[in-house]
């Protein structure tokens, strides 16, 4: 039994914090973030929606069934039988923490919702993974936060993109001469685009899944278009964050100097988080191989290479807050010179 499966909090907190830490970003890339209870509700509504994925996929079960011919199976398997249902529980947490909205409130807030369903579901999913295979849960920790973490904020963030377009019309971009196409396509957009994008993703991986003996070139290309697509939603995510940023509030100098003050706080908060997290796995790993085998007292030389990569990761938390607290006082001083001769 390894040392590291009796500390769940260790396995909890890789599971948990790719998806806060990019929750964190969202809000932060948001010139006027919305109330910070509809976004927790959704990250944790989004988290809760894994159950129902059983009530979402009951209507495609008889669909599962209707081929034996392995490719077609594993496409409907991809379609109905994970991205559809996933998808389907994401946007309807989408709409129920966006659904009391003021007139004229931001579109971007319903990005920010999406974002925090997609990463409260990504959360709970990859929890679910990590405690299913403790023998490998650092490798699939990694993996599964460079990739598929943000690959569902991703879309969560276009389908709530999408709603907002759609609740705001031609105001958001949409061609004024085929309004009417526009509302229809974008409306079918929010399903339609998530589901195409997930399903795509997934089929490669299914693929592996079901033939482990595949040669090693066909495996490279699967594991390539996985990896395309999954990183392509990212993209087009930022894309159209983007769009819907361009329409609803001027970037003053002031507000880039706020997102770059911001985007150093985010490298500055992974670097100490990975660097710290990195050591303290390295430390427990170490002392669990030496309770294994006490005679091979050499792991317990290199613990101190684990220490010194977590004081590396608490000493960049150290700086991010300090960068946070120096950059929030000087964009107030900004804000105040602008502000003071309106006053007069």
């Amino acid at each position: 039994m390894y040392l590291l499966e009796s500390l769940p909090t260790v396995i909890g907190a890789a599971a948990i914090a790719p998806a806060l830490l990019l929750l964190w970003l969202v809000i932060a890339a948001d010139e006027r973030p919305g109330p910070p209870v509809k976004v927790w509700t959704a990250f944790l509504l989004g988290a809760a929606s894994i159950w129902l994925l059983g009530a979402a996929r009951a209507p495609f079960m008889s669909l599962l069934a209707v081929t034996d011919n392995p490719g077609l199976a594993l496409a409907l398997r991809s379609i109905f039988g994970i991205a559809a249902p996933e998808e389907i529980v994401k946007i309807l947490v989408i709409v129920a923490v966006s659904w009391r909205r003021q007139p004229f409130a931001d579109p971007m807030d319903t990005v920010v919702y999406g974002a925090a369903a997609g990463l409260g579901f990504a959360a709970y999913e990859n929890l679910a993974y990590l405690v299913q295979h403790p023998d490998m849960w650092r490798s699939l920790a990694v993996l599964r936060s460079v990739l598929t973490v943000p690959f569902h904020g991703a879309l969560g963030v276009i389908a709530g993109a999408y709603l907002a377009i759609a609740r705001s019309g031609t105001a958001l971009g949409a061609h004024r001469r085929h309004r009417d196409w526009a509302r229809i396509s974008t409306r079918i957009s929010i399903l339609l685009v998530p589901l195409v994008l997930h399903s795509g993703f997934d089929f490669p991986l299914l693929t592996l899944q079901q033939n482990p003996d595949i040669d090693g070139s066909t495996r490279l290309m699967l594991e390539c278009t996985s990896m395309l697509i999954g990183f392509g939603t990212i993209a087009f995510a930022v894309r159209l964050v983007r769009r819907v940023g361009r329409h609803h509030a001027p970037r003053t100098e002031l507000s880039r100097e706020r997102l770059s003050n911001l985007r150093r706080m985010w490298a500055l908060l992974v670097l100490g988080g990975g660097a710290g997290f990195a050591g303290l796995a390295f430390v427990l790993s170490s002392i669990h191989h030496w309770v294994v085998n006490p005679e091979r007292n050499v792991t317990l030389a290199l613990v101190p290479v684990g220490l010194v990569s977590i004081l590396i990761g608490i000493a960049l938390l150290v700086i991010t807050t300090a960068v946070y607290f120096l950059g929030r006082n000087r964009l107030r001083t900004n804000a105040s010179g602008l502000s003071a001769p309106g006053r007069g």
